[in-house]
């Protein structure tokens, strides 16, 4: 039943509807881990990667500020089925890049994406109980593709621009203004003076690696964040894989790191206090005697309403140490011809500033969504499992923990679907779809963050349920039993058959070399 020609990069045929089992969105890590669980659980089903850009990596190939690099351990950052084999755990962007596109190339995943691919709509049909996917291809050529099961790996930020705050006076700055997300291939930040704005994850990665040759760095921020030093370098890991076989030493890792940061953000919850005391005490014995932590590193809010930043080996506390770097917290009052004044009235010069402010968050990559013909409110359905929505049929998305790493829950909802899929041809079904049907669940917000981000998104974002299977609670342990080992006939999940028989079309064809 696979119809994609195993050989070169699949392109539908001009003019045609390529079909398959599944359609994939996204080829970055989520997207390369799900055509790899597929291939392994459903090894007879046809699969497309429908990738927008021109490339693997999804955000490890858009990102190219200074320092990119993990805020999470790549034992579990990476996936579970691939063992992360280089010394440093809290890994750059370059080598996290190398390892999926090695995952894609290794595994014969290439083959089965297309390239720039903007998907724009995706139109289900009960009649025919299928997908109907419309994308704008190389050119801006309209394409589509058919499919049983649509799976969005497309991540949940907007991939063209970032955030960026209105503050008063921007255009009197005659100095360069640069995004991390549009950072530019050629900018040369020697023994220049540089004004970072922000103090999240993005920020803290790039002060103390700009501070290694620019003049001055300084990190202005509205208020602090909490930041943790941990060792680039897992220790245990690096001793394991010394002496026990990769499996092994992959699995025991992962699960020590899995359990050590379920731990400490049950603690942080359930002693905020005690915790947020901890974190800053941590700072303290890594800035200079008489730093003013209480102002610049002791956050108003508690441990993981917003996530923690990871710093590592200090290299943020080393480069304030040092001299090379300076943290101000303070508020934008406006901006003048040579850098900022604050509200405090001093002033902030600056050659180069980088707006480290964020992300746009865009749920399923911004494509339009109709079921039978009706247009549908992604505020409205109740998420599943945090991978599916209520009342949309054949739909699943990977969405990543806020408290941990990105790829276990993800590699979670890539196994649970090939469950679904595999249920679904056990049994003669032709789709699956959640449904509300307990009058004692009530809505909620589906994030429990104070994040700037997520606070911006409240509008577009959908909920969730007040209790399983609609509650998201954060926990990898908790939903690797569910996911893996529950039941999939639950009372919520229905199942049914095509109205009638799908429409002919074209199996996808060979690639041109692109």
């Amino acid at each position: 039943m696979d119809n994609v020609t195993p050989l070169g990069r699949a392109e539908p045929a001009p003019g045609s509807a390529a079909a398959v089992d599944v359609l994939i969105v996204g080829a970055g890590l989520s997207g390369i881990g799900a055509a790899y669980h597929l291939q392994q659980r459903c090894p007879g089903k046809s699969y497309l990667i429908l990738e927008g850009r021109d490339t693997i990596g999804g955000t490890w190939d858009l990102f190219r500020y200074p320092g990119v690099r993990s805020d999470s351990d790549m034992h579990t950052l990476g996936y579970r089925f691939r063992p992360w084999r280089e010394a440093k755990a809290i890994a750059d962007g370059p080598s996290i890049l190398r390892y999926i596109r090695d995952t894609a190339r290794e595994n014969g995943i290439e083959r089965h994406i297309c390239f720039g691919q903007q998907v724009v709509q995706a139109s289900w049909s009960s009649a025919e109980a299928r997908w109907s996917v419309d994308t704008v291809g190389p050119g801006g050529r309209p394409q589509r593709f058919t499919a049983r099961v649509l799976h969005m790996c497309s991540g949940y930020y907007d991939y063209t621009q970032g955030y960026l705050p209105q503050w008063p006076g921007t255009e009197q700055y005659r100095g360069r203004w640069v995004h991390p997300q549009q950072w530019p291939e050629q900018l040369d930040t020697r023994a220049k003076r540089v004004l970072v704005i922000g103090s999240g994850a993005t920020a803290v990665t790039l002060v103390p690696e700009l501070a290694k040759t620019a003049a001055k760095v300084v990190m202005l921020q509205r208020s602090p964040t909490f930041i943790v030093t941990r060792p680039a370098e897992d220790g245990i890991a690096n001793f394991l894989h010394r002496w026990l076989p990769a499996g092994v030493a992959h699995f025991i890792t992962r699960w020590k790191n899995v359990l050590r940061g379920q731990y400490f953000y049950q603690l942080a919850r359930r002693k905020p206090e005690r915790v947020a005391k901890v974190l800053v005490d941590w700072a303290r014995a890594q800035l200079p005697k008489g730093y003013d932590v209480e102002r610049h590193f002791t956050p108003r809010y508690k441990p993981w309403d917003q996530r923690i930043c990871l710093v590592p080996d200090g290299d943020l506390f080393a480069a304030i140490r040092g001299g090379r770097a300076e943290v101000v917290t303070d508020e934008i009052d406006t901006f003048t011809t040579q850098g900022v004044r604050l509200k405090s009235g001093a002033e902030i010069a600056a050659d180069i500033i980088v707006t480290a402010t964020g992300l746009q968050m865009k749920v399923l990559g911004g494509l339009r969504l109709l079921v039978d013909g009706q247009p549908v409110d992604l505020r409205r359905p109740l998420t599943y499992k945090g991978m599916m929505y209520s009342d949309i049929p054949n739909l699943s998305y990977s969405f990543g923990y806020t408290n941990a790493s990105w790829t276990l829950k993800c590699d979670l909802t890539a196994e649970y679907l090939c469950r679904m899929i595999r249920y679904l041809d056990r049994h003669g079904h032709d789709y699956f779809v959640p449904r509300r049907t307990d009058p004692t669940v009530t809505e909620e917000s589906a994030f429990s963050m104070t994040s700037g981000y997520l606070q911006r998104a409240a509008d577009i974002l959908p909920r969730q349920g007040s209790k399983a299977p609609w509650k998201l609670y954060q926990n990898y342990a908790l939903d690797l039993l569910t996911l893996r080992y529950g039941r999939i006939e639950d009372g919520c999940m229905h199942f049914g058959r095509a109205q009638a028989p799908a429409a002919q079309a074209a199996p996808v064809e060979q690639a041109r070399a692109a």
